[in-house]
């Protein structure tokens, strides 16, 4: 029986602009199974990263209850969360910037260990370094240089042992191939989906890249404008779409195969402004198939099917 490691309900994050509020999240909820792992996607802007911020507190949530393991994490003191956050890491976008460059392979990644207390010996610290390389494929060869001597895939590498050198349960992914060579992005993906299975690592995997997410999550959560417009598992959701927005997404992926035309969906139409937004569909301007409701009334997240949940005033009738 599957097993409940992280809720979120009604997560807001607002953030104060010259303009008014700009809601970044806007009402979001959603539930993670232990090992398995979450897809967030949607185009830039849409809040997917800073939903992950605010899992993780990085980011103070405006409103909304995010539950881990039966904790309720916002009402925790800074020291209780900076234990429970021995369980919770992240994989930042750019592998190059989220290192010191003044560190050493081995000092970034013993530096966690140190901080925590978790291993005081010195001798048992480094063979926990060595032991973090080989996990995710470092060569023992490399502890000794600096970031900037390495390649993207080796930089992100070094960042996942990072993640790992605690008590990790849970990662927050946050696009981390997005800035690696194609054959590179195969390689970690790999290798997270390796330490997934070897190490019950459960995932919150942001991306706006629909073909690899397909691949890698159970789950898959679809933003626009810092609501959620659709969740289902990844193969429900690509077999069997709902949402216009999600449609559009799907239709702009590349096909190898000139057999296998996709007609591409062209969003045209202004953009919603996030800044103060009225109560209604935030996607309507760029559907194609908007209805007055849309411009009226505000859609609400409902279960199609079992485990399939839209917004969309479209699918209510």
């Amino acid at each position: 029986m599957s097993e409940v490691l992280l809720e979120v309900k009604n997560l807001k994050k607002y953030f104060d602009t010259p303009k008014g509020k700009l809601h970044a999240v806007d009402d979001i909820s959603f539930s993670l199974d232990k090992g398995k792992t979450l897809g967030l996607v949607g185009e830039s802007g849409c809040g997917k990263s800073t939903t992950g911020r605010v899992i993780l507190r990085l980011l103070e949530a405006t409103d909304g209850e995010i539950t881990y393991k039966g904790i309720k994490i916002r009402e925790l003191k800074s020291n209780q969360m900076r234990e429970l956050r021995k369980e919770m890491q992240i994989i930042f976008q750019d592998p190059f910037s989220s290192l010191d460059p003044r560190m050493t392979v081995s000092e970034i990644i013993e530096e966690p260990i140190k901080l925590n207390k978790i291993i005081k010996n010195k001798k048992e610290r480094f063979d926990r370094v060595l032991e973090l390389m080989d996990l995710v494929g470092l060569s023992r060869r490399l502890m000794n240089t600096y970031p900037h001597e390495l390649d993207g895939g080796r930089r992100q590498r070094i960042g996942i042992a990072r993640a790992l050198s605690l008590n990790t349960k849970i990662i927050v992914c946050d696009e981390p191939v997005s800035a690696l060579d194609v054959s590179i992005q195969a390689q970690i993906l790999n290798l997270l989906k390796e330490l997934q299975n070897k190490l019950g690592l459960t995932y919150i995997f942001i991306t706006h890249d629909l073909s690899v997410v397909n691949h890698f999550s159970d789950d898959i959560a679809v933003m626009y404008l810092g609501k959620l417009v659709e969740k289902a598992s990844a193969e429900e959701l690509f077999s069997h779409p709902i949402h216009p927005y999600t449609k559009a997404l799907l239709s702009a992926i590349p096909r190898a195969s000139i057999d296998n035309k996709v007609e591409k969906i062209i969003l045209k139409g202004e953009i919603t402004s996030p800044i103060n937004p009225e109560p209604i569909c935030r996607f309507a301007n760029r559907c194609n198939f908007a209805e007055d409701i849309c411009r009226e009334k505000e859609p609400e997240l409902k279960e199609t099917s079992s485990g399939h949940f839209v917004s969309c005033h479209i699918f209510d009738k």
